[in-house]
């Protein structure tokens, strides 16, 4: 694999050389510099131009969510700005979660997540797919069913639509729609559900189940079920 060129934006020192100790335990994975507040991790996103930057919340002018947002505004300016942003933090309340996604997070998960998983995270956040905690994804899922159950109750109804989709995969999401069965399935794979959960829930075999599971991986272009559940919230396919 190219090496993955990665910035760390956090203020504890500590907690910096903890991250930095379990990256580097992957040969492929260089740490090109440190900041230890939002200010200097938005000037270094720009001298050195990582591949991705883990972005703490927690920072000491201006939070993470902030530097996020300023960053976005960045690449809109310019195209040689291109550094995935994996928010760690220890923040799993609602109003975080959807701020950070909001504010244009590629991934976001918990910093005491063990080291293996987040070399996982931060791997496929660096790949373009967005990558986020299991707990967090009930979060979210959470809260735009909340929402969605808000609107129903004012007579108003949700419309389903495609965002934060690349628009390639957007043209394959309209070209190859996902039939009611496959909406069903991946529904309960965002809930968490295994094939035998599934199967058990909608009458089914396991085997028809991995059917339905490898159609709906095909169609929203990801590898695997978190990144359709994921996929499947910021785009608001599953309300």
């Amino acid at each position: 694999m190219k090496e993955i060129k990665v910035l760390i934006i956090e203020d504890h020192n500590l907690t910096r050389i903890g991250l930095k100790a379990a990256l580097q335990s992957r040969e492929d994975i260089k740490i090109v510099g440190e900041a230890a507040n939002a200010t200097e991790g938005l000037k270094l996103l720009q001298i050195f131009r990582p591949d991705v930057a883990t972005v703490d919340i927690g920072l000491p002018d201006f939070d993470g969510i902030e530097l996020t947002r300023k960053y976005r505004e960045l690449q809109k300016q310019s195209e040689e700005y291109q550094t995935k942003l994996l928010v760690l933090t220890m923040q799993s309340s609602e109003d975080a979660v959807i701020a950070a996604l909001g504010a244009g997070a590629d991934s976001y998960c918990m910093k005491d997540i063990e080291s293996e998983k987040l070399i996982d995270a931060l791997v496929q956040t660096y790949e373009g797919n967005s990558w986020i905690d299991p707990n967090i994804a009930d979060v979210v899922l959470r809260k735009i069913r909340a929402e969605t159950e808000a609107q129903n109750s004012e007579g108003n109804t949700k419309s389903i639509s495609i965002r934060a989709v690349d628009t390639d995969i957007e043209k394959v999401i309209e070209s190859y729609p996902l039939t009611a069965r496959e909406l069903e399935v991946l529904e309960l794979i965002v809930e968490g559900c295994d094939n035998a959960t599934i199967a058990k829930r909608l009458f089914l075999t396991v085997g028809t189940v991995k059917t339905h599971v490898r159609g709906i991986l095909s169609k929203l272009c990801v590898d695997d079920r978190t990144q359709a559940a994921v996929r499947a919230l910021r785009s608001g396919i599953v309300s």
